[in-house]
């Protein structure tokens, strides 16, 4: 084995090693029950990582399947994310989910909160509470600070009932499924390791699979509608676009990337009319019944509550930059959405500067137009942070596509958009 090879069993080390102190300390010390399941199971596949690559660094020689790095990317995904998930599920059916005790919890209130949101939008029309109409002060688990498509995965818990109906189940199939769309339309690129590592093994993806969920369905919308446009499926792209949209606005930043690496890279005016009204048909159809039904609710919990401008402001809370300079005071959290507008403003003039010309590039982009507001926003989460990680895999493993395509004997493949080779 040589030096690059220790290299990169060294950091497979590291990695596996921080996720598993990660895992390690959730487990202990975490006050909910659901995040202390994930860590007792996930702290086992990290260990046997990094365990694993300890091995393979001091028996450098031989063969067979029990030597491959991606063996403990299976046991992560087998034994930190569907094992954990198959368990909450089950456990969730002894109905402690909307107590005030987050140490009972087998779903985290943004799982319940949108199967609330499918049985509000059958009985009233609209998935919001009406703060108005509550007869008390509200509550954080009142609000819904997602699109109206997000009540889309309530609804089969909603008609059917039963452990199988979790929306967290629906939310592990739309990223399955849209995930592998996406590599379908890139022709199956092999994807990178350390592209898995950042979108698979990462805590922050392995946690939120078993926990909660929605976050994941959004970001395989967000790959699959970049391999849409790689591929020049412009219309469909356009239609995925707008349910992203529809289903929470702070992944606003991922679609701007993507319509400004459409514009760029699109001659025909004839298609770029077509998909920006592709667009804005989708986000009316999906969006206006629910704003005639109740339009202050929609702003109230969409608009307003994420951006700490509700009756009671967002309980996310992690001390990152935007969340600490609001934490001030109310000069504070003026000049934290300032600072926010100032971010986006800036991304938006990087992207008439250096617009994306391949699919990678603007998975890269997106990545880190995600990364910046969430780092921004007044209220914000760790978590949030897997949008950045798990596109910048994907930017990992559509460069792998684009190289691919770029080859001579492949080079007639419209794949990744126009002119690929010349674009890298």
């Amino acid at each position: 084995m040589g030096d690059r090879g220790r290299r990169v069993l060294g950091a497979d080390i590291a990695i596996y090693s921080v996720c598993a102190v990660f895992a390690v300390a959730t487990a202990l010390w975490s006050e909910f029950y659901g995040y202390r399941v994930w860590g007792n199971f996930a702290s086992v596949a990290y260990l046997f990582g990094a365990a694993h690559a300890v091995w393979l660094l001091i028996r450098p020689t031989g063969v067979g399947w029990f030597r491959s790095r991606w063996l403990p990317v299976g046991a992560v995904a087998g034994l930190g994310m569907i094992v954990p998930l198959a368990i909450l599920v089950f456990r969730r059916l002894t109905g402690t989910d909307w107590l005030i005790t987050p140490w009972s919890w087998a779903a985290q209130p943004e799982v319940w909160v949108i199967e609330r949101s499918a049985r509000l939008l059958f009985s009233t029309g609209t998935p919001y509470v009406d703060i108005d109409t509550l007869g008390r002060a509200a509550e954080v688990n009142d609000y819904t600070p997602y699109g109206p498509i997000m009540a889309v995965f309530g609804i089969p818990r909603q008609l059917f009932g039963g452990a199988l109906t979790d929306a967290r189940i629906m939310f592990a199939i739309t990223t399955v499924v849209t995930i592998g769309l996406a590599l379908k339309l890139l022709a199956w690129p092999k994807v990178p390791l350390r592209a898995a590592h950042l979108a698979v093994v990462s805590p922050l993806t392995a946690l939120t699979f078993a926990v909660a969920g929605p976050d994941l369905a959004i970001i395989g919308l967000i790959v699959l509608s970049g391999a849409l446009a790689a591929r020049r499926r412009t219309f469909w792209c356009a239609v995925v676009l707008a349910v992203v949209v529809s289903m929470k606005l702070s992944a606003l930043p991922a679609v701007v990337v993507i319509v400004f690496y459409v514009v760029t890279t699109r001659a025909s005016r004839v298609e770029l009319v077509r998909f920006f009204t592709a667009i804005a048909a989708v986000v009316a159809v999906l969006n206006i019944p629910v704003l005639i039904v109740h339009p202050g609710a929609f702003v109230e919990h969409v608009i307003k509550f994420p951006a700490g401008l509700g009756r009671i402001t967002s309980p996310a809370a992690s001390p990152l930059p935007g969340h600490l300079i609001a934490s001030i005071g109310p000069v504070g959290h003026v000049l934290a959405l300032v600072l926010l507008g100032l971010t986006a403003l800036a991304l938006t003039v990087w992207l008439f500067v250096t617009p994306p010309a391949t699919g990678s590039d603007a998975m890269a982009k997106a990545a880190i137009g995600l990364g910046a507001a969430i780092l921004m926003v007044p209220a914000s989460r760790y978590g949030y942070l897997v949008y950045p990680l798990v596109l910048w895999g994907a930017a990992m493993t559509f460069a792998v596509a684009e190289r691919a395509a770029s080859r001579p004997a492949t080079s007639q493949d419209p794949a990744l958009g126009p002119k690929v080779g010349e674009a890298r």
